[in-house]
């Protein structure tokens, strides 16, 4: 449990998870096995480390902005130092894609004011290298906007992309009661499992033609499209042939359009 006397920092979205429930079933949603490598994304106090090096996984990464948390952390390499690897700094701008072993599961707790990119850093670096399955603790509404449905307001390019990759399912509501200090909404536990398109997140032709496609909401598609370059001609024959409607917005489209 987070010590008393550790002053939390705002800034960087430190609500320490304390609910031993939810470490039981974001490690049940992992399906964590002796082949796997798994990377955590804020060890914070070490909770979940703890846990993860207590599982059969061949190897644990943990990635930690805040050194005045070694107290806590330090002592785990010492103890696992042939199966744990502790990295100081920020995950945003850490080099994935240089963790060796390379990771084939992510566990994190993620601060809402970095959910989207964080994950999208995610699938782009780790995605192509083999992971397999992220178990993520996000604000309830932001998971929501991961999994919005054809049609709705909170389809969004990072949903339409885990779509295409694979599925997200919630795994449970978390209270904010579970966290200290508790955070002023819910979250959600999600499970994200990657079966198919590996290599899309990292296409920058796809995320140019989503980020286009959904610049303006309330435009139409062809209109973002027109405005971000794309040529009228190419645009209507595109939409001709997966037989999507010229007036339809981004949102409105399935995976397969």
């Amino acid at each position: 449990m987070p010590s008393s006397s550790f002053a939390h920092k705002k800034s960087l979205g430190q609500n320490f998870l304390i609910n031993p429930e939810v470490l039981r079933r974001s490690l049940e949603a992992g399906e964590i096995d002796t082949d796997d490598v798994v990377l955590e994304i804020g060890p914070g106090q070490g909770a979940l480390t703890r846990s993860l090096l207590s599982s059969p996984c061949r190897f644990v990464h943990a990635v930690e902005i805040d050194e005045r948390l070694a107290e806590w952390l330090s002592p785990l390499t010492r103890e696992y130092h042939e199966r744990f690897l502790l990295t100081w700094g920020d995950a945003l701008h850490c080099d994935l894609t240089g963790l060796s072993p390379v990771p084939t599961k992510v566990l994190a707790n993620i601060p809402y004011t970095i959910t989207t990119e964080l994950i999208w850093k995610i699938l782009i670096e780790l995605a192509p290298l083999g992971l397999r399955r992220l178990i993520l603790l996000v604000q309830k509404e932001a998971a929501e906007r991961l999994r919005a449905d054809v049609g709705t307001k909170d389809r969004g390019p990072l949903g339409v992309t885990l779509e295409m990759m694979g599925t997200t399912v919630p795994v449970m509501d978390v209270s904010p009661g579970s966290f200290s200090p508790p955070p002023k909404v819910w979250s959600q536990l999600l499970r994200v499992k990657i079966t198919e398109e590996r290599t899309l997140a990292a296409d920058p032709k796809w995320r140019r033609l989503l980020a286009s496609a959904f610049a303006q909401r309330r435009k139409k598609l062809v209109n973002n499209l027109l405005r971000a370059g794309f040529q009228r001609e190419l645009i209507e024959t595109a939409l001709s042939v997966a037989g999507i409607d010229s007036a339809a917005r981004a949102e409105e489209l399935t995976c397969a359009q």
